[in-house]
C-alpha cells in the first residue's frame, strides 16, 4: 500500500516567521531501515534544505541555493576513537544547481502530508553520479558564493571540494577567482587511493559515497473541470547517489578509505 501523497498547500509567510518552513518525513533506507528527515525551506532567501542519517551513522545534508545556483553536499562522518580518528569528520561537496535538481523553495514552503507515520519511499532512482572534484574552496572567501556556506561548512574548514567546470561557472557570474585552488592535475595516476597508500602523512585520492535516499525533485501537475490550465498539486520524489574523488594531502584524513 502506498503511501499518501504529500500536497502543496497555501500557507501564510506570518505563519512561518518570513516564509521559513520545515517539515519532518520518515523514509526508508537502503536494507529497510526507517529514519527521519528533515526538510527546511526559505521562500524569502530562495533556498532549502534537507538532513538525513544514513545507515553508517553519517549525517548527510543537501542545501540548495537558488539565487546563487550553488548545491552543497555536505556529510559528517563518525570516526572510531578507538583507532585514533576524530570523534567525526566534515565533508562539503559544492555544484552547480540545475533546474530540476530539486523542487523550488516556494513549492517546498508548503508541502503538507496527511499521515506523519507514513513511510516514504522513492519513486524514481536518478543513478550514480560520479564527481572527480579538483579545486579546493577557501571558506574564510566563500561568503560571495553562497551565504550558507560559512554555517552550513563550518566544520569543513579544510575539506570545501568544487569542480573547474563548477567554479568556472560561477566566476562568470561574477564571484571572485581567489576563492578557488586547482589541486594538481591527474591525481588519480600519480597517487595511490588512500586504501592502498602506505604513509598515513602521505597525499592520497580519498573517495567518498553518500546517497539521498529521498527528496522531492519535481513537482506534479493535475488538471481539473475547474482549472483551465493545468496546476501543481503535489511532487515527485527521487533517490539519488554520489561518488566523490578527491585529494587529500594525508591518508589519516580519509579514514573510512584506510581498509582496502
Amino acid at each position: 500500500m502506498r503511501p499518501p501523497a504529500l500536497l502543496l498547500l497555501p500557507v501564510l509567510p506570518a505563519l512561518l516567521g518570513a516564509a521559513r518552513a520545515e517539515l519532518r518525513v520518515r523514509v526508508r533506507l537502503p536494507g529497510g531501515r526507517v529514519a527521519e528527515e528533515r526538510l527546511q525551506a526559505d521562500s524569502a532567501g530562495d533556498s532549502v534544505g534537507l538532513e538525513l542519517r544514513e545507515p553508517d551513522g553519517a549525517l548527510v545534508s543537501l542545501t540548495a541555493d537558488f539565487r546563487k545556483h550553488v548545491k552543497i553536499l555536505r556529510a559528517l562522518v563518525l570516526g572510531e576513537q578507538e583507532k585514533g580518528q576524530r570523534h567525526f569528520q566534515a565533508l562539503c561537496f559544492l555544484t552547480r544547481l540545475r533546474d530540476h535538481d530539486i523542487i523550488p523553495s516556494e513549492a517546498m514552503a508548503k508541502l503538507r502530508q496527511k499521515n506523519p507515520r507514513a513511510v516514504r519511499q522513492a519513486e524514481e532512482a536518478r543513478g550514480l553520479e560520479r564527481l572527480h572534484m579538483d579545486v579546493a574552496v577557501d571558506l574564510s572567501r566563500a561568503a560571495l558564493l553562497s551565504p550558507h556556506l560559512h554555517t552550513v561548512c563550518a566544520e569543513a574548514t579544510d575539506a570545501v571540494y568544487t569542480r573547474q567546470e563548477d567554479a568556472r561557472f560561477w566566476q562568470e557570474q561574477g564571484v571572485d577567482s581567489s576563492m578557488f585552488k586547482a589541486l594538481p592535475a591527474d591525481t588519480e595516476q600519480a597517487l595511490p587511493r588512500c586504501g592502498q597508500a602506505g604513509d598515513r602523512g602521505a597525499p592520497c585520492v580519498c573517495h567518498y559515497g553518500l546517497r539521498l535516499a529521498w527528496y522531492p525533485c519535481m513537482l506534479k501537475y493535475c488538471h481539473s473541470r475547474g482549472h483551465p490550465a493545468p496546476y501543481k498539486c503535489g511532487i515527485r520524489s527521487c533517490q539519488k547517489s554520489y561518488s566523490f574523488t578527491f585529494l587529500v594531502p594525508q591518508r589519516q584524513l580519509c579514514p573510512w578509505g584506510e581498509d582496502p
